[in-house]
């Protein structure tokens, strides 16, 4: 009796011992999460890049890294996400550089008029221009991806066949875009993407200064039926991560991140041009949206109005003991190396 007592006791013991393990082993297999911010709403392109990226994470990694994405600014707002990583308040954030102008100045040589031709090209281009500078502007963080917007162009109520129907128009603009058209002679407002559609209906302005995927996106192609394709400018984007957080990571999770750097900059830029073509079909076949070409001599106009402000950049960045005149002979050196490669 005494040795069954034993041998119930043994085997009690036993499997007090399994439960104690067994907790222990999962726990220590439980996933890495990170929380990635972002600013626009989930359905536009910098936050589907977001999800392909989480998605590709986890599956690289085996589920040993999970993400939580905060769409639409609510875990950051956009111009608080780049400090909110730095800080911690997220772990991963994506904000467009051309938010804070005059703080990182390498980046703003790709937001100029240089007139590049598709978001691929100038995703790319900005990725090497960081490689090579590895700029001060971003030493606080781990630096994941880069990738623009698409050109900016006019979309408008009236046609805009020639500059010459630019002149005194009010179009909603913002950043290094209201520069740009004050230059081309036409008058911008200033206003959020969001109060554009308001605006534009009543009148306030008679068009938008965008890319143009916002015309399914935002549904603009309803009350703007002309778009003038005038490759004005890109918007920079760059998505970063805290840098302690970064060094916690394991050696094999930080290959994969590094290893997907390049990879996402070129896909969000593929991915976001191809739905400017979807979105120009889409408006053609619901709208009757027209797509207006300007002429070459147009486009060579806009070279020669907006050259100051590249002249005006090198100036600036020299001061800041950077070597303007080369960052921006490498970005057109870029361009043209990048729009031959993506035609």
């Amino acid at each position: 009796m005494s040795k069954r007592i034993t041998a119930l006791l043994i085997f009690a013991a036993f499997l007090m011992t399994l439960h104690v393990i067994i907790p222990q082993s999962a726990g220590a297999q439980s996933p890495i999460v990170l929380k990635y911010a972002n600013f626009p709403p989930a359905p536009t392109f910098p936050c589907v890049q977001m999800e392909r990226w989480a998605k590709e994470v986890e599956k690289r990694t085996a589920g040993k890294v999970k993400i939580q994405t905060f769409p639409g600014g609510t875990l950051l707002p956009a111009k608080n996400i780049f400090d909110g990583v730095i800080s911690g308040t997220a772990d991963i954030g994506n904000f467009a550089m051309s938010y804070q102008p005059g703080r990182f100045p390498v980046s703003e040589a790709i937001d100029l008029p240089i007139g590049f031709n598709s978001a691929r090209a100038a995703s790319m281009a900005l990725y090497d221009l960081i490689e090579k500078y590895n700029p001060k502007e971003f030493e606080k963080v781990k630096l994941l991806t880069f990738f623009t917007c698409p050109p900016a162009d006019l979309m408008t109520k009236t046609p805009v066949k020639s500059l010459k129907d630019l002149k005194g128009m009010e179009l909603r603009a913002s950043g290094t875009g209201a520069e740009v058209l004050k230059r081309l002679g036409a008058t911008p407002i200033g206003m959020p993407q969001s109060e554009a559609p308001e605006a534009i209906q009543k009148g306030i302005v008679k068009g938008n200064v965008s890319s143009m995927e916002i015309l399914k996106d935002f549904n603009f192609a309803a009350y703007l039926p002309y778009a003038t394709e005038a490759n004005l400018f890109v918007v920079t984007f760059s998505v970063v991560m805290n840098k302690d957080k970064w060094n916690s990571l394991p050696a094999d999770v930080k290959k994969v991140l590094d290893d997907l750097r390049r990879e996402q900059a070129e896909w969000t830029g593929k991915y976001v041009d191809d739905h400017v073509k979807e979105s120009l079909k889409w408006s053609k076949e619901k709208y009757n949206h027209q797509l207006i070409q300007l002429s070459t001599g147009d486009l060579a106009e806009i070279s020669k109005l907006t050259k100051p402000m590249i002249d005006d950049y090198i100036k600036k960045v020299n001061a800041m003991g950077l070597p303007g005149d080369q960052i921006i002979k490498d970005v057109y050196a870029l361009k043209e190396k990048y729009q031959k490669i993506y035609k």
